[in-house]
């Protein structure tokens, strides 16, 4: 019976199951995430101490935006002697250095076009601190784009999170320009939807969460350690996250350390700055994908789940996606052409196509109408354009799909992404105190 049962099915059919199954094993335990977040709270930190702490900004020609993030990190409910801000002016062709000096940062210029990147600049930045101010005593380094603002709150709450023994840790990150267009609510979406049910849910399981590009500390100890900022793929955050994971330290997240920032508004911004995110992604999972597998099976107990997580989201899970779309409309050509036999072998890989792509949106739209539902008030804009930009995030997330295929065969550089939108971050604190109102 089971060889009659075999004989009906094809080999199509076989390799889309398989397909299915692997996705399916991947990537279930997200669908958990959502649960703990919904049914549980996040674990508060009370600061015993304040502790004293470096800012690093690389920036290259954010003349028009440098001042506002300096200026929300001098507002801070913090003591300000305790927050040093340092401006790596990194290529700059632009008076960024003067407007951050006049703002009252510190600055480094740098010039070297031959190692071009954030990392690079980072790196710099953390030895002239060192060489320079090491007398000062800094127990941790934050790290934030020169288009970000920060809540009032954020160093008192993230100071929580330092103080209760994290040696890193990310922050929500919300969005300046959520309103602008479909693009950059694309991008809000996704960065709500990671730092509710992603991150929110690693901490709640106190398990390790993974840093993303902005809004982070990182304990002195750690990079004194490593020698400085030595990690220079493309997507440096994530080879931090994975290199960290790997070796048994544990990221931590606080959900109520709120930084606002600047998304894309053009296709070609997003799609420059997305290839470079998916060919990172590709950089970090070659370099890094058997440390991870080896601490799922050796690290200590508590800190093996995390790298199994950190492996779920550097693999390249999307290309399971287009292999599968590509091997069914291979199927149909070589059928079409007479090269393979017509009927239930287009009729399975068309159906397998229509499968594949309706339950990515599908998905894609649940998340987001989730994600935009939980998150309704953090959200800066009106209920019309959350409404409308439900429906558009997975029309966002399907353009990954392009870019994903094209960054395994083209090289990607790092590309300045043009940052315009100057916002005081009163103006969220009003908003906010309204909307309590």
């Amino acid at each position: 019976m089971f060889d009659s049962l075999m004989s009906q099915v094809s080999f199509v059919e076989v390799f889309n199951f398989c397909v299915f199954i692997t996705f399916t094993i991947c990537y279930t335990y997200q669908l958990f995430y959502v649960l703990v977040v919904l049914t549980r709270k996040a674990p508060r930190h009370v600061a015993k101490r304040n502790h004293r702490y470096a800012v690093m900004v690389a920036a290259r020609n954010e003349s028009a935006v440098i001042a506002d993030l300096i200026h929300s990190i001098k507002v801070q409910n913090y003591p300000a002697e305790l927050i040093d801000v340092f401006v790596i002016a990194d290529n700059c062709t632009d008076d960024t250095a003067e407007v951050a000096r006049e703002a009252g940062a510190i600055v480094f210029p740098r010039s070297n076009d031959k190692l071009v990147g954030k990392g690079y600049a980072l790196d710099y930045g953390f030895k002239a601190i060192r060489e320079q101010y090491g007398e000062r005593g800094y127990e941790a380094y934050f790290v934030f784009d020169a288009d970000n603002v920060l809540d009032v709150n954020y160093f008192r709450e993230m100071n929580a999170t330092f103080d209760s023994g994290a040696k890193a840790s990310t922050s929500y990150r919300n969005s300046k320009n959520y309103g602008s267009n479909w693009i950059s609510a694309g991008y809000a979406v996704w960065f709500l939807r990671e730092a509710k049910f992603l991150n929110q849910a690693r901490l709640t399981l106190n398990t390790s969460c993974a840093v993303s590009g902005t809004g982070f500390f990182i304990a002195a100890d750690i990079l004194e350690e490593a020698g400085g900022w030595k990690w220079h793929l493309l997507t440096e955050d994530i080879e931090f996250s994975a290199s960290s994971i790997a070796a048994g330290t544990r990221i931590a997240y606080c959900p109520t350390a709120i930084l606002y920032d600047e998304q894309p508004i053009t296709f070609r911004d997003s799609w420059n700055q997305r290839f470079r995110w998916a060919k990172g992604f590709y950089q970090v999972f070659a370099h890094y994908a058997g440390s991870l597998v080896r601490g799922i099976a050796v690290n200590p107990r508590g800190y093996r789940f995390a790298c199994y997580d950190m492996l779920m989201t550097i693999a390249p899970g999307m290309l399971l996606s287009i292999i599968a779309i590509l091997f069914n409309s291979i199927i149909i050509v070589l059928a079409l052409t007479g090269v393979m036999s017509v009927g239930q072998t287009v009729a399975s890989s068309l159906s397998s196509i229509f499968f594949c792509l309706f339950n990515y949106l599908m998905f894609m739209f649940v998340f987001g109408v989730l994600t935009t539902f939980v998150e309704w008030d953090s959200i800066r804009s009106t209920t019309a354009k959350k409404i409308r930009y439900m429906f558009t995030f997975p029309l966002f997330m399907l353009t990954y799909i392009p870019i994903a295929l094209i960054a395994l065969v083209k090289k990607a550089s790092w590309k300045p992404i043009r940052h315009s939108i100057s916002v005081d971050v009163s103006e969220f604190a009003d908003a906010a105190d309204r909307e309590r109102a």
